[in-house]
């Protein structure tokens, strides 16, 4: 029978003077690299013109950062950023949120669209999200590392102990643990890796992409469903959140589920189009010439 794991990883994995690389930044930028070359290959697939995806990369790599930023300061920390709002530059002492993240590239791609692409949003959202559940699941493992955003105490025996104390620790204090609790952040990964798994299948097997919209809404269902459900057993972020009965997480989680039902529903009553035609027609013929 598993006992109990009791986590004493250290955030830091190596330190040079006063910096610190940490694991958390590591399996970001993996994260980000890997998911590059996975939406290079759809594009490749799809014949769309050179210069595409390294323009989409930085829109949606600026998107993230500022998107995710401003998401966790407006959502989770209001009150201290409205009184500080100098304190919302200072990205480098944390605070990121995914649903941030997630609005800063949805309006990145209808940017990119109208400016690139001059296609349907549709189309490069559809050939995107396959990569972001692998990138969320190696942001995960980077929360699993920093001690945080973990669940409830557990009696179950996969359950961990994790150092409350961190920065002391680190100091040369001796730790304090938590009671064991739910390690959410591999709950979390664990659906995004799948829900990536069900993206590859559709697109490279099914041929998902040549309904509009179809994988787009998967993807809703199958990160913001999985994280509104694991939210009821992830300890607070912030203490306004003691009092609710549907946390901040969740209740930012609703409008993207039902957005993804609706997807789901127009892609399969919509005619199958293939590759470049979903653009407007005759769009990019002009661009070329």
């Amino acid at each position: 029978m598993l006992d109990f794991v009791t986590w004493t990883v250290d955030p830091a994995i190596f330190s040079f003077g006063l910096r610190e690389i940490r694991w958390y930044g590591l399996f970001f930028a993996v994260g980000f690299l890997v998911g590059y070359k996975i939406v290079e290959k759809t594009y490749q697939h799809d014949k769309a013109p050179e210069g595409w995806m390294d323009k989409l990369f930085i829109y949606v790599l600026v998107a993230t950062i500022i998107g995710s930023r401003l998401g966790h300061c407006l959502f989770y920390g209001w009150d201290y950023y409205s009184a500080n709002p100098i304190e919302i530059l200072k990205i480098w002492e944390g605070g990121l949120a995914s649903h941030g993240g997630a609005i800063g590239i949805i309006i990145a791609i209808f940017i990119y669209s109208h400016k690139v692409t001059h296609m349907s949003p549709l189309w490069t959202f559809d050939r995107l999200v396959i990569s972001i559940p692998l990138v969320g699941a190696f942001i995960r493992l980077g929360n699993l590392m920093n001690h945080e955003i973990y669940g409830h105490a557990t009696t179950l025996p996969w359950g961990f102990r994790f150092i409350e104390n961190l920065h002391q620790w680190r100091m040369g204090a001796e730790p304090v643990f938590s009671a064991p609790s739910h390690p959410t952040q591999l709950y979390e990964a664990s659906f995004y890796v799948l829900t990536f798994l069900v993206l590859m299948y559709m697109y490279w097997k099914r041929n998902a992409g040549e309904r509009p919209g179809l994988i787009f809404g998967v993807f809703f269902i199958g990160i913001f469903l999985s994280r509104f459900l694991i939210e009821f057993i992830k300890n607070d972020q912030e203490a306004f959140e003691a009092d609710m009965f549907l946390n901040m997480g969740q209740l930012l989680s609703i409008p993207f589920i039902l957005v993804g039902i609706f997807l789901i529903v127009q892609a399969l009553i919509r005619p199958r189009v293939s590759g470049l035609a979903q653009q407007p027609v005759g769009s990019y013929n002009r661009k070329k010439n």
